[in-house]
Formats: C-alpha cells, sequence, structure tokens
C-alpha cells in the first residue's frame, strides 16, 4: 500500500495509454518510485512479423518476435519517461493475465491502466483487460478517467480527492489509505458514502430510508474518530455511481479513492459498484 514503491504500468500503446503517462510520472515524482512497464502480445504478432520479415515456418520466429516487442516496448519507456530507469516485461498471453502475473512477480503496490470503452455507448462498458484486472489483482489499481466531460478537467498533481466509502469492514482501510494520499499532495479530501434503498417487490424500504442515513452518518462520524481524520462528508440518498460522478463534478476532483468491495466476489461483474463507479467518474480512480 501507501506509499506506491513499485508501479506497474500496462502498456498497448493507444490514446487512453498514453493519456496515462502523466499520472504516472507524477506517482513516480511524489513517491520516489521505480517504474515497471509491461506489454501483452498475441500470436498475430508473429503473423504480422512472418508476413513482412521472416519464414512463418522458421523456428526461432518467436523470439524475434518478443525482441521486437521488447525493443518496442523499450523505445516507449524512454521516450516517455526520459531519465527514469524502467524494467520492461513483453510477454505473450491473455493482457489480463499478464497483468496480474507481472504484478504479483514484481510485487507491485499499484497497477496504472488505462480505462478502455470503444463507440458511442462507451460511457456503458468497461474495457475487459480493465475489468480483469480489478477483478483479479490483489494490488491497488489505479484506472484512468471512464467518462471525461468537457466541463471537468482533473489536474494534475491532485489538488481535490473524494474517498467514497461503502458499508463494509474495509471502509477504515480505504478512508485510511485516502487521507494518506491526501496528506502526501496537500489536496483536499471529502468523503462520500451513497444510500442506495434496494429494491424489493416484497418489502418497501422507503420507511427506513431515513434510518439508513442516519446510521451511515454515525459510522463515518466513527471511522473518522477512530483515524483521526478530520474531513467533511456527505450521505446521499441514490445510486451509488451517479452519487460519485456528481460529488466529483461538485468539488472539482482530480481522484476518487474507493474500496473494491465484493468486486473480486463470484458475481462481483454483475452487482458490484466499482466498475460502474470506474465507469462512470469523469476523473481517475483509486481502488485500495
Amino acid at each position: 500500500m501507501l506509499p506506491f514503491r513499485r508501479i506497474l504500468f500496462p502498456v498497448d500503446y493507444s490514446e487512453p495509454c498514453l493519456a496515462v503517462v502523466p499520472y504516472a510520472k507524477d506517482m513516480l515524482r511524489q513517491f520516489s518510485g521505480e517504474l515497471t512497464v509491461v506489454h501483452a502480445y498475441g500470436p498475430g504478432a508473429a503473423l504480422a512479423l512472418a508476413q513482412s520479415a521472416f519464414d512463418l515456418t522458421d523456428p526461432n520466429l518467436l523470439e524475434e518476435v518478443r525482441a521486437a516487442e521488447e525493443r518496442r516496448l523499450q523505445d516507449f519507456a524512454r521516450e516517455n519517461f526520459e531519465g527514469q530507469s524502467v524494467q520492461s516485461i513483453s510477454e505473450i498471453g491473455e493482457p489480463g493475465s499478464v497483468v496480474c502475473k507481472a504484478a504479483q512477480q514484481q510485487a507491485a503496490d499499484l497497477i496504472m491502466l488505462a480505462t478502455h470503452g470503444h463507440g458511442p455507448v462507451r460511457r456503458f462498458l468497461l474495457g475487459s483487460v480493465t475489468a480483469k484486472v480489478l477483478h483479479d489483482a490483489s494490488t491497488a489499481v489505479w484506472t484512468g478517467i471512464g467518462s471525461a466531460l468537457t466541463e471537468h478537467a482533473p489536474a494534475i498533481p491532485y489538488r481535490s480527492i473524494v474517498c467514497a466509502l461503502d458499508d463494509s469492514g474495509e471502509a477504515e482501510g480505504v478512508l485510511k489509505a485516502a487521507a494518506a494520499l491526501a496528506r502526501a499532495y496537500q489536496a483536499e479530501l471529502f468523503l462520500l458514502h451513497a444510500v442506495e434503498v434496494p429494491v424489493s417487490p416484497k418489502i418497501d424500504f422507503a420507511p427506513y430510508k431515513q434510518d439508513l442515513i442516519d446510521a451511515a452518518n454515525g459510522r463515518l462520524r466513527d471511522i473518522k474518530a477512530n483515524l483521526g481524520v478530520d474531513a467533511p462528508h456527505a450521505v446521499i440518498d441514490g445510486p451509488v455511481a451517479e452519487a460519485v460522478r456528481h460529488e466529483v463534478v461538485r468539488r472539482k476532483a482530480d481522484l476518487v479513492v474507493t474500496g473494491r468491495g465484493h468486486s473480486q466476489g463470484g458475481l462481483s461483474r454483475i452487482w458490484s459498484h466499482l466498475y460502474p463507479i470506474v465507469r462512470e467518474a469523469p476523473c481517475p480512480v483509486l481502488s485500495i
């Protein structure tokens, strides 16, 4: 956890990937960190190389492909992280699996990757690599801007941080990390909890809404007192991702810090609040 000394940056050479570079540089400066860039490539790379320069039956082809991919990755590191010592890993395989394996092997403290979505329904999609890393990696994961807004431009370095907390046992640890990050960046910190009343055909939860809000307020006050955190908070009635997005815009926040919640459970890709938060956020999201 904090400080982030070993940072892993998955590279696919896309525009969203390039947009992560300034944030990675800032994180490296802030924590005097070490950087590893990782790139996963598939069999198509071998076919392309064979068609251009090599015989597909050449037994050395895979090694030539690996060497070519490694050179390209090292060139990327030199061009984008000039003066920084960067380790590089190029490996054939499914990108999400390659990233998680590299994070474990490198004992990474943080993975920083782009949030991919394509086409006119981009806001409603989360890239498969991002989803797999969020689901499988035990390391803290920083994801880039999920849904950019013209009226909101996150700053580098961070000046305003929103910490989105749920009612699970991990909330205290998430707040501890968010407070440490806010101190490191001398940023304003604001805490948020959204009460999303369950929908049930058998039970009307509406009469209990205020009780839920009051209980959440009390719990946030207790957590802040236990950690000695002096930061304002709000409990909002409504969908979690929508509440986070609204507060980010209202407070001109540069980063959201939240927990992984149940994202690593069996039904996570359907039920977790983390995925919609990442997908909808108009600023980067750090999930602890």
